[in-house]
């Protein structure tokens, strides 16, 4: 079964932009590749930018890898809809040297940067400079120290720059810390109004900086201080604040605690205030999401976990009204019954997809997603907060069904009271039950079951139409890609933008992915058909050797986009 974590899944902010039309019939036709890793499709940013060719050992790799990538990002430049940033846990340049016959583990995990300057028709993959094999003339300009980085999250500003956060992990030097900093990379326009050569077209395209938001404590094995679960958001409204980045994250202390944390940047990025801790009292706390609403108020949501000494599963909410130099105390807004899962005038539009009420069946087995032989129907519900009156609507689900998982919604907001939320949907597998994990049968196997669905609404959210598939092939989110192909892991997060009369989504997909034997497994109970292609010879003394065929699709895990409705 696939992780059932979520997290950009708390909302997008309200009233910045203009308002959406309804997108009504089948949108799974467009959808679209950002990590072309065949075929040459991987250049340097710092080519991108300048035309000035350069490559490495890493780019070379990730042209050809057919590898992983999950948790993708997208947004749209608010100055020009023409232009998206995506991105997402890019493994593309993991095996390496490129032509190596029997290629080892040796290269980095990192952020993936996929531009488009056609609306989303088309995107043009690359990487976030600073990786370690990195010498391009940007590389110096990179100020993170990590071998790997990833769940990256993306902001743009009104003025040309993007912003893209991380979270960092190990250790360049190769020992087994786990540095935990968190940091974010800006590109900008190279040039300004009024610069002959100005155009929109190259907002978000030079890349400025990276800076270390904060550090982790660099302990082996995630036991210090390690930041996480990331969110990033601009103040686009024109204001007093306009400009002001704010980045939030759970900080993990390695005892089975952690809170939340809020920094902001009134530079651009070039500097980070001091993080200030917005969770307080409540512990067991993930996956923070900022939004900003049209007076430059500030608002960080979060889930809570329940925990022994009483504290329930729950949608939290902070708020600052002085550009986010402070916040108030947190408020308890929304509590649910999980699915072994999780979320996401001056209205906050929230998501989340607990278990629905009065689903939970005995399954006969130790799966459960309630608890251990309870299982459930998972569903995507919206509710509406009120900043100011701190009221907000009953929750909703925004398409019932009676078949069918869903799981890891996101929203934004249109403006003019539409918004948009896209969702994984199970729908379609022909072997759904509440009773068993996402894709499989009665007997245990696997097969394609996960589609991408999305809907809009006009009214602020009192209603949902235009529900439609957004994907145009069902995959398997089930094979075993990770652990030396011994795991599965889809990531924690889908994402969708919008921009005046347009919305785009982003999702892992498992479409190209080569099933294959395993020859480790013997077992008829292995017969689950979530193997994939993979070569591996077997020693009596050393036993059975690495996976040699890491380019032959086994690992062909990628981000696909399409126009949401």
């Amino acid at each position: 079964m696939i992780p059932r974590r979520s997290r950009r899944t708390l909302a997008a902010a309200a009233g910045l932009l203009a308002s959406l039309a309804v997108i009504g019939g089948t949108l799974a036709a467009g959808d679209v590749r950002l990590s072309n890793d065949v075929g040459g499709g991987y250049i340097s940013a710092y080519t991108l930018a300048t035309g000035n060719p350069y490559t490495d050992n890493t780019l070379d790799e990730c042209a050809v890898a057919r590898g992983r990538q999950n948790e993708p990002a997208v947004e749209y430049d608010p100055r020009d809809p023409n232009v998206l940033i995506g991105s997402s846990n890019d493994y593309c340049g993991v095996y390496q040297p490129p032509g190596d016959p029997a290629p080892s583990p040796v290269g980095p995990i990192w952020l993936g940067y996929y531009r488009s300057e056609n609306g989303g028709t088309s995107f043009q993959s690359s990487l976030v400079p600073g990786y370690p094999d990195d010498h391009s003339p940007y590389a110096a300009n990179a100020h993170v120290r990590t071998a790997s980085a990833g769940d990256p999250v993306i902001a743009w500003d009104n003025h040309g720059r993007v912003f893209m956060g991380s979270e960092s992990s190990d250790d360049p030097s190769g020992t087994k810390k786990t540095f935990g900093d968190v940091w974010v990379a800006v590109f900008n326009n190279p040039k300004n109004p009024g610069d002959p050569g100005f155009t929109t077209a190259d907002d978000g395209k030079a890349f400025v900086r990276s800076e270390v938001v904060n550090k982790g404590s660099s302990a082996p094995n995630l036991l210090g201080v390690f930041n996480d679960k990331t969110s990033i958001e601009v103040d686009r409204t024109g204001g007093a604040c306009d400009g002001n980045v704010y980045f939030a994250w759970s900080r993990f202390t390695g005892n089975g605690t952690n809170n939340i944390y809020v920094a902001r940047s009134t530079d651009h990025g070039a500097s980070w205030s001091k993080p200030q801790s917005v969770s307080q009292v409540a512990q067991d706390v993930q996956f923070p999401d900022i939004s900003v609403t049209a007076n430059g108020h500030v608002y960080v949501t979060f889930r809570q976990f329940a925990r022994k000494n009483g504290q329930q599963s729950a949608i939290d909410i902070v708020k600052s009204t002085d550009c986010g130099a402070t916040f108030g105390p947190a408020k308890t807004i929304q509590t649910f019954i999980p699915y072994d899962a999780d979320a996401a005038h001056e209205w906050i539009y929230i998501v989340y997809d607990p278990s629905k009420p009065g689903t939970q069946v005995d399954t006969g087995t130790t799966y459960g997603s309630i608890d251990t032989g309870v299982g459930s129907q998972s569903g995507v519900y919206f509710l509406r907060y009120d900043g100011a009156s701190g009221g907000t609507t009953a929750p909703a689900l925004i398409d019932s069904q009676t078949a069918g998982h869903q799981l890891f919604p996101d929203i934004s907001a249109g403006g003019g009271g539409v918004l948009h939320a896209v969702w994984w949907d199970s729908r379609l597998d022909p072997n759904y039950s509440a009773k068993r994990p996402i894709g499989n049968d009665a007997n245990g196997a696997t097969g394609p079951s996960l589609d991408v669905w999305g809907a809009t609404s006009a009214d602020n959210g009192a209603t949902w139409t235009g529900q439609v598939r957004m994907t145009s092939v069902s995959s398997n989110p089930n094979y075993e890609q990770f652990a030396n192909r011994a795991v599965p892991f889809a990531g924690d997060y889908l994402w969708v933008t919008s921009h005046g009369s347009t919305a785009f989504g982003v999702w892992t997909d498992w479409r190209n992915a080569v099933a294959g034997p395993d020859p480790r497994e013997a077992s008829a109970e292995d017969n689950d058909a979530a193997d994939v292609r993979q070569c591996r010879t077997f020693d009596a003394a050393s036993g059975w050797s690495g996976d040699t065929c890491p380019h032959d699709g086994g690992l062909d895990q990628d981000i696909f986009g399409a126009p949401a409705p």
